[in-house]
């Protein structure tokens, strides 16, 4: 929710909000939709972020799916799982509100 709410201004460019409860959701969604900018939770339910970011990236090979992973685990090694996986960026919770606006303004190439 914190995250619609930070980018709830983008809805004026045409931008759409697509939103799972569990990673295999969220699978299934991208799998369908092919978004261009994908926010995952390391830490939910069914199937964790790092899965779907891998089985994005590496299986069905998206590259052109932004992916960023948000996680309570600021660790290096959590970061370089992450980069493993495929993740375009990783962030760790609490992030700056901003900083993931400035972010989906830059992928989504809007001004």
């Amino acid at each position: 929710m914190l995250i619609e709410q930070t980018l709830e201004e983008l809805e004026d460019n045409n931008v759409e909000f697509l939103s799972a409860d569990n990673g295999e959701k969220a699978l299934e969604i991208i799998t369908r939709e092919k978004p261009h900018l994908v926010f995952l939770d390391v830490m939910m339910p069914k199937m964790n972020g790092m899965e779907v970011c891998r089985r994005v990236k590496k299986e069905l090979a998206f590259d052109d799916v932004y992916v960023i992973l948000l996680t309570a685990k600021g660790q290096e090694l959590d970061r370089q799982k992450g980069q493993e996986v495929g993740a375009n960026l990783y962030m760790t919770k609490p992030f700056d509100p901003e900083v993931l606006l400035r972010k989906a303004k830059e992928v989504l190439s809007i001004e």
